[in-house]
């Protein structure tokens, strides 16, 4: 049989471990909260932090700094992220920003899950690519990853708001790699399929130059691609595209030709001006003479520029009168300026055939004049042949 005396010098200590137990249950689930965003309302503004009420047992402090332009004031209801549940002064330590970071990854795992593009803003430069701000979650952006071709100057692009595609992110990590190529490329399909379903010969459009080839230009028309000929650039004479182009450049086109099972599209800039060659036969008539610059030389003659877009062959056998089976090189250079005749014209084939020894007097007939057959003369012995003497 238990003793009276017994039971109640038990009693006491079962009350105690009852009540410790109890204590120790009540604070373990206030700890619980600890790493867990929760709702807490603002109690008072104090100098230069919140004082807010988390409904836990002590209240917590978080400097207005993190709030950064919003305003708060007591009442409001704001998001918070429990670091610890007491610091050394018995205070629950409470983080906005972090809070944000919880939410932002949230929603972002969200949108990775989904496929969904998110919104940020290119904030620095790091080794091998950008930080991007991902509404409070930092995230990489490759180098590679930026655009569809190599950005000279990304200036314009930091701190601007734009959307990005995640391409894979480790919570536990704390990493998230996203691009804004794989955007850019997305909405080029789209733009392509749309410009393609209404492109027609003749249009104008609007585009960028690409690449430089030697045979022409690649112009980017907002998600599709078109050839801008050398021939098609301008109604002068053009040797490389680099002489009338530059990559970047923002050029307006005409389309000439568009083959719609290749989707080849072939563009012009010279139709868009006027045609020199239209009453070129009135401007330079046959038999008329006129300055102009040699733009080019070769073997069987020389072309010279009457005026952009219109140009004449000299041949090298109206090169001159007295010099036979010399290199046209030999006779005039390239930029010369020279005085042409016009020998003969065809409009429609863009041809006119030009004279250089036409604009002197032919010294022949000068000779004709000037000596009568049977009259004496003195020269210089040339050459001895088997037949005469030059």
């Amino acid at each position: 049989m238990t003793k009276i005396s017994e039971v109640d010098a038990k009693a006491p200590a079962s009350f105690e471990e009852d009540f410790a137990a109890l204590l120790d249950e009540s604070l373990g689930a206030d700890e619980g909260f600890e790493g867990s965003v929760v709702t807490g309302q603002v109690i008072r503004i104090l100098d230069d932090v919140a004082l807010i009420d988390v409904g836990l047992k002590s209240e917590g402090r978080v400097s207005l700094r993190e709030f950064g332009d919003s305003e708060i004031k007591p009442g409001d209801f704001v998001e918070l992220y429990i670091e610890r549940y007491e610091d050394r002064d018995g205070a629950v330590v409470l983080s906005r920003e972090k809070a944000r970071r919880e939410e932002a990854w949230t929603a972002l795992e969200r949108a990775f899950a989904n496929n969904q593009r998110v919104t940020g803003a290119i904030f620095g430069r790091v080794k091998g690519g950008f930080t991007v701000d991902l509404g409070g979650a930092m995230a990489f952006l490759p180098g590679s990853q930026v655009d569809i071709r190599p950005v000279r100057d990304l200036g314009p692009l930091m701190g601007q708001p734009q959307p990005f595609q995640i391409l894979k992110m480790d919570r536990a990590r704390g990493n998230i790699v996203v691009s804004r190529r794989a955007v850019l490329e997305e909405t080029r399909a789209e733009q392509r399929s749309e410009l393609i379903k209404g492109l027609k010969e003749g249009m104008i459009l609007d585009g960028v130059v690409k690449n430089l080839t030697d045979y022409g230009a690649f112009v980017d028309l907002g998600g599709v691609d078109g050839l801008l000929h050398v021939t098609d650039i301008a109604w002068k004479r053009i040797n490389h595209p680099s002489e009338a182009l530059t990559i970047g450049q923002q050029v307006r086109v005409q389309v000439i030709r568009f083959n719609s099972d290749t989707q080849r599209i072939s563009l012009g800039m010279k139709q868009l001006e006027a045609d020199p060659w239209e009453n070129v036969a009135v401007k330079y008539p046959v038999g008329g003479r006129f300055n102009g610059r040699v733009t080019n030389i070769t073997d069987y003659g020389a072309f010279v520029e009457l005026e952009a877009g219109i140009e004449g062959l000299v041949h090298v056998s109206e090169m001159s009168w007295t010099k036979k089976n010399v290199h046209p090189a030999k006779m005039v250079s390239t930029s010369q300026e020279v005085e042409v005749m016009v020998l003969d014209m065809d409009s429609v084939k863009r041809r006119i055939s030009l004279g250089l020894k036409q604009t002197h007097r032919n010294p022949w007939e000068q000779f004709e004049e000037e000596h009568k057959v049977g009259s004496e003369l003195e020269g210089e012995i040339r050459n001895i042949t088997e037949f005469g003497l030059f």
